[in-house]
């Protein structure tokens, strides 16, 4: 922004020069403002005390440029070139640079913006934009004009040290200041500026020291100034006594934001003792703006910064106060800008021509070529939101402005118009929309519809994204009782007053806007859960419903776990093993889970699992069935697998003894005599018989309790060992007896056993 109000209270803008537009412009340098350390956006305990030098810069004898040759000077932080003229403007370039305070380092040259405006009513000199430097002790200028155009009179650099701090005791060697006694209250000593520097004269005016100036110094080429101790001498105006002035503050639709007071950035209101104007008919649109200046700057920097702004408009320039209404550094920390309550319309100096009729924001930084930062854009739109809010005003509508002076702009249809010419605006706008300037810089001026958006709600993305502490199963999700809601959304925290967790339409759990999840405890039964978003200008977002049930009915096993022999390679250390179950569930079962002697989990429909088992030891399954909502059903089958070895089988027959460690036990029978049997007599619910296969093994019959239950054929074509290649199970424990009877299979007689395995 680089337009500022003028003597009929519109305010006048930077016409675009060079491609550079903003009132402030801030210099990437090491350190910060003279207090930059103390600066953390709190209330300060009182007025910062700010101090203001100038030197006369030396005019070429033709008129078209001028310079400050290096020089030393007391510490100041921001600084611009200034001249006697208020109404005169300088078509060319205007460079600074300056040393970094302490060492020997200096900048590479600023160019500073040329024109800022007559400013308020009263303003006594016209001049560049203030650029912050940071902590610097030195300073060089160079005035390039162009040769068509003669240079103001009056020219001379003005520097700020926007408080006292780390660099203050700093007394360059080169410096020699203009010393006055402490003033009284009642009395301004002066000193008398000579007139700016002519053709013949500017050589000893370059190098004569710098002089101290107040807002009391005269519009005139022979102004006279005071020392910068005398500023304490006017009249102080707190801003409580300000704010309570004017119109009643009227209540806005939007929530106020957080905004750092006057006194929080250390305004010196001795500086601006004049009463503050308000807009007759209330805001009907937000002007944004930005300083153009780099943005390496810390945040902690933002208050001097501001202060330096004040300063230079108040003191150097002579207007009554800061130019804006409020400002926003890059961390997005609002700060208010001219006096009179931030809760009123208070007519700031902003746009040219349109003053009268809106408030102005301007953002501390270049986005020309930089993208604003989230916290900048939520900023902005919380005090548009807020300010239209207080008078009905759709940050997303349009408005027609009456401009109080003949003009054109910079962005959109780039026209002109005449004063008192009707021109339509959104009511959230750039000032480049309203004045031929490249402010609010092309990058933020891409974001001013997301800012829109932002100001006006509702809030946008809004999702359910997670209903925990239950399971999901369809569409449905359960629980016993306790949920926790998720959500997300696309708008910052800070534009949402509000979210609430809705059961069944009614608000069960409220959080703050920046709360991503809340706990709610819900009545048995099944439930609508959705989450309701406050935007804070009211308005309001609810995402879809998911249905959730909420029920304490445990699973069932109406299979109890039971356990079978099943068929595999048999080994002292791996028994195999088939465990069964069915588990149900009045709402819906999750899962069933083995919990030991292993850990697996099985879903909802499966019924049973191939597992092994240590033969000898007694084995105890536990399973657990769990539904959706959380409620589980315990049971458990115990077993003891047993291996019996055919030497413990009654025999029949002929049978030879072979002997490998492939084999049970390291031995086993072998027989190719028809009808030759092995009888085994257990106590059990399930058996199995383990055998050796070949290709060239042959068959048996199996009896079950003198029962013939089978005829099996041991040839296999890949040679197996402790094969269980039948088995038999019973719904309870009893004593049973096995007896296989060897085939006599024409080929292929010859079978090979390797004992009995039973399950007690």
């Amino acid at each position: 922004m680089r337009s500022l109000r003028s003597r009929r209270g519109w305010g006048i803008g930077a016409v675009v020069a060079a491609g550079v537009s903003g009132v402030l412009i801030v210099q990437g340098v090491s350190g910060g403002g003279a207090d930059s350390a103390a600066d953390d956006g709190k209330p300060s305990s009182g007025p910062i005390a700010s101090e203001e030098y100038a030197a006369a810069l030396k005019v070429a004898a033709d008129g078209d440029s001028a310079t400050l040759a290096k020089r030393d000077t007391k510490p100041f932080s921001m600084l611009g070139v200034t001249w006697s003229d208020p109404s005169a403007t300088i078509a060319g370039k205007v460079e600074v640079r300056t040393r970094d305070a302490g060492t020997d380092t200096w900048s590479s040259w600023l160019e500073l913006g040329t024109d800022s405006g007559p400013g308020d009513e009263g303003a006594t000199r016209a001049g560049t934009e203030p650029a912050w430097v940071g902590a610097s002790d030195g300073v060089e200028v160079r005035v390039d004009g162009k040769a068509s155009d003669e240079l103001p009179e009056g020219l001379r650099v003005d520097m700020i040290d926007p408080g006292t701090g780390s660099v203050s005791d700093l007394e360059p060697a080169a410096y020699v200041a203009a010393e006055s006694a402490t003033p009284d209250a009642t009395t301004t000593p002066e000193v008398t500026e000579s007139a700016s520097p002519t053709a013949t004269d500017s050589a000893s005016a370059s190098a004569s020291a710098p002089v101290s100036v107040s807002p009391s110094a005269s519009a005139s080429a022979s102004s006279s100034v005071s020392p910068s101790a005398s500023t304490s001498a006017s009249a102080s105006v707190t801003p409580s006594a300000s704010a309570s002035t004017g119109p009643t503050a009227p209540t806005s639709t939007a929530a106020k934001p957080p905004i750092t007071s006057r006194a929080g950035w250390g305004a010196d209101e001795s500086l601006s003792p004049e009463a503050p104007d308000y807009l007759a008919n209330g805001i009907k649109a937000v002007v944004v703006h930005h300083s153009a200046g780099t943005n390496n700057y810390t945040c902690a920097e933002s208050a001097a910064i501001i202060r330096g702004i004040y300063t230079y408009h108040v003191k150097t320039n002579g207007w009554k106060d800061i130019g804006y209404n409020f400002l926003v550094d890059k961390c997005g920390t609002i700060f208010e800008g001219r006096k009179g309550g931030a809760d009123k319309a208070v007519l700031g100096a902003h746009a040219y021509g349109f003053n009268t009729q809106t408030t102005g924001v301007s953002v501390l930084g270049d986005y020309n070529l930089v993208a604003p930062p989230t916290a900048v854009l939520t900023s902005v739109a919380r005090v548009a939101a807020w300010k239209l809010g207080q008078y009905g005003v759709s940050p997303t509508a349009t408005t027609t402005l009456t401009a109080g002076a003949a003009g054109n702009n910079y962005y959109g249809t780039k026209k002109t118009w005449s004063t008192g010419a009707q021109l339509s605006f959104p009511t959230i706008h750039g000032h480049g929309d309203g004045y031929a300037t490249e402010c609010p810089g092309s990058q933020l001026y891409a974001k001013l519809a997301t800012i829109r958006t932002y100001a006006a709600g509702p809030v946008s993305g809004l999702a359910l994204k997670s209903v925990t502490g239950a399971g999901t199963s369809g569409s449905r999700t359960y629980t016993k009782s306790a949920i926790t809601v998720g959500w997300s959304a696309t708008t910052p925290a800070a534009l949402i007053s509000k979210y609430e967790v809705l059961v069944d339409g009614k608000a069960a759990a409220t959080t703050a806007g920046t709360a991503t999840s809340a706990k709610v405890n819900l009545a048995l039964g099944t439930h609508a859960v959705s989450v309701r978003a406050t935007h804070v200008s009211g308005k309001t977002t609810t995402t879809t419903a998911a249905t959730v049930v909420a029920e304490t009915t445990v699973p069932t096993f109406t299979t109890a776990p039971n356990l079978a022999l099943r068929t595999g390679t048999v080994s002292t250390t791996a028994v195999p093993v088939t465990l069964k179950w069915k588990a149900t569930d009045t709402a819906a079962l999750k899962e069933v889970r083995l919990t030991a002697p292993v850990a697996k989990t099985y879903g909802p429909t499966v019924t049973s699992a191939a597992l092994t088992s240590k033969s000898g030891s007694a084995t105890t399954w536990s399973m657990t069935a769990y539904d959706q909502a959380g409620n589980t059903r315990a049971a458990s089958v115990a077993g003891t697998p047993v291996i019996l070895q055919e030497s413990s089988a009654t025999r029949t027959g002929t049978w030879t003894t072979k002997s490998s460690t492939s084999y049970l036990g390291g031995k086993s029978y072998t027989s190719s005599t028809k009808n030759s049997s092995l009888t085994w007599t257990f106590t059990g619910r399930s058996a199995a018989l383990a055998v050796s296969r070949a290709s060239t093994s042959g068959q048996i019959n199996v009896f079950v309790d003198g029962v013939k239950a089978a005829t099996v054929d041991l040839k296999s074509s890949t040679t197996k060992y402790r094969d269980a290649i039948w088995t038999k199970s019973w719904s309870a424990s009893a004593k049973h007896t096995v007896k296989i009877v060897v085939v006599g299979t024409t080929g292929r007689p010859a079978v090979t056993t390797d004992g009995l395995v039973y399950l007690k």
